[in-house]
């Protein structure tokens, strides 16, 4: 009868090589002779689930059992490889590779003092504050700043370790990367811990990094900050945080913004406020008035009728917006200052005024 491997990990047929992992080392633990000493039927269930495992995690396996339903060099049934009794004594995992039966013996028994491989790993992100000028974070800024980071070491290239004459072969595995591991009677392969399976010796422990593979660095780089920036915005810089140990790539460096305040602008977003005082009769009567902005002076027109605190606007006068091509908009807030009561021909033009000006701008207030 044909063998539905994926139904004996309980998986589908899409499923990944991490999935197939996983449930296989999920089962296997439920199902080791060891966990379960006089169980048969689980003795001959941890050989279906091993059996599955072993074609489904091979990737030409794998294809030939999803096209032919078979693998032309899998044993039929009852002459492959036999334990005897729960300790299964005399099995080889070697043919199964590094990944699979030896990770999950390995968690069973532990790993007998062997360190974990330790590849390339990414640095650290360095963060930094600056603080800025109102006009500089509306225009941009190219500027150099001082900094302290973890770089490769120089003398080692980032390995910690030197070759008096060049790598030589790993003393360990004899330049194979792969070690044989015995468990009681069991016995497989495993990435040798010496070299990390790469096969070469790591020769002596560098003088100048004392193994690390990383020294201390003080450099000015160039930094850009971008047109539009604003209090609390961060700007990435790309591979400049701390290197990577073993070879692995740099952290970024984030520049976390600070803008000083302006005498005459405020923000709002990609805005620029501006408060402007008019005169009560440029308020009455309407009036062109000049403004500043961040790009000189401008005209606006102060329509008849103008309340204080009514806002006019300056399209594309504003801040660029952050990623974009357009700019926000001057946003002029007028106030309407009084004439001073103390002349008399102003006071006596106010009182004229009262009398032709009968209207009460409280009546909707309802008050009684």
């Amino acid at each position: 009868m044909e063998k539905d491997y994926y139904r004996t990990l309980g998986i589908g047929r899409n499923a990944s090589a991490a999935e197939i992992k996983k449930a296989y080392r999920k089962l296997a633990r439920k199902f080791h002779p060891d966990l379960n000493p006089g169980d048969k039927a689980a003795e001959a269930k941890f050989k279906e689930i091993q059996e599955a495992y072993s074609v489904l995690i091979d990737p030409k396996k794998k294809s030939q059992y999803d096209q032919f339903g078979f693998v032309g060099d899998q044993p039929p049934p009852g002459t492959g490889r036999r334990a005897s009794g729960s300790s299964f004594e005399g099995f080889d995992f070697s043919d199964y590779g590094t990944s699979s039966f030896a990770d999950f013996f390995e968690n069973l028994f532990g790993r007998g003092g062997r360190a974990p491989a330790a590849g390339p790993e990414r640095g650290e992100d360095l963060h930094y504050s600056m603080k800025i000028g109102f006009e500089e974070a509306v225009n941009g800024l190219r500027t150099r700043i001082q900094l302290s980071r973890l770089v490769r070491c120089p003398a080692c290239q980032g390995s910690g370790h030197v070759h008096a004459s060049g790598p030589g072969r790993c003393p360990v595995c004899g330049g194979s990367g792969r070690t044989h591991l015995q468990r009681g009677s069991m016995k497989f392969a495993t990435t040798c811990p010496a070299c990390q399976g790469t096969g070469v010796g790591r020769g002596e422990e560098c003088r100048d990094c004392r193994g690390r593979g990383l020294g201390q660095k003080t450099e000015l780089i160039t930094v850009n900050i971008p047109a539009g920036v604003d209090n609390g915005s961060r700007v990435r810089v790309p591979g400049k945080g701390n290197a990577g140990p073993n070879g692995g790539p740099a952290g970024d460096l984030f520049i976390s913004i600070e803008v000083a305040p302006h005498a005459l602008f405020r923000r709002e977003g990609s805005h620029i406020l501006l408060k402007v005082p008019i005169t009560v009769p440029e308020a009455t009567l309407g009036a062109q008035i000049e403004v500043p902005t961040l790009d000189g002076k401008a005209t606006i027109k102060i329509p008849p009728g103008t309340k204080s605190g009514q806002k006019l606007r300056l399209k594309q006068m504003g801040a660029p917006v952050p990623g974009g091509r357009t700019r926000g908009d001057e946003l002029v807030e007028v106030t309407i200052v009084p004439p001073p009561a103390q002349d008399r021909k102003v006071k006596g033009l106010m009182e004229e005024l009262a009398r032709l000006y009968k209207e009460n701008p409280r009546e909707k207030l309802r008050i009684h």
